[in-house]
This record gives structure tokens, C-alpha cells and sequence, in this order.
């Protein structure tokens, strides 16, 4: 479960064994109090539970803002 950044208490990561989905990133709060779950490709809300619509547009700023690097992790994660 590599974790791909640390921001203002949320861990942005994804699962290694989810290898059959789209490029995707998690992001939880805290000791798992919340999660969101976006792909990358169009940055939509896969899922989300517990997590204050003010909290899901930030964090979709931070990884509009990173996507190049999430995704350049995946693919070198997954070898695609």
C-alpha cells in the first residue's frame, strides 16, 4: 500500500493488489475516520465515507496538483 503524500493529516495511497482498476488514489483522514476514493484519469469521486464535502474539493485540488506524479508512481508500481 504505497503511500504517495502526507497532507494537513490526510495519507494519499493506493492498493498494490488492486492492479485491475484504472489508475486511482485513496485518501484517508486520520486513523481511518474518513476515505475518498478518486480515479485519476477525470478526478471523480469513486467513493467517499466521512468526509465533509469542503475536505473532498481540497483534496481534489491537492491531487489535481500531483496527478503526474501519482500516476508516474502506479505505472511504475504496477509496470504499466
Amino acid at each position: 500500500m504505497p503511500t504517495l503524500l502526507k497532507w494537513k493529516g490526510f495519507r494519499f495511497f493506493f492498493y498494490s493488489k488492486e492492479n485491475g482498476e484504472p489508475p486511482y488514489v485513496h485518501v484517508e483522514k486520520g486513523e481511518g475516520e474518513g476515505q475518498v476514493k478518486f480515479w485519476l484519469d477525470n478526478l471523480n469521486v469513486a467513493r467517499c465515507k466521512n468526509m465533509a464535502d469542503h475536505e473532498v474539493t481540497e483534496i481534489r485540488k491537492v491531487i489535481a496538483k500531483h496527478k503526474d506524479e501519482f500516476l508516474k508512481v502506479w505505472h511504475e508500481h504496477f509496470g504499466s
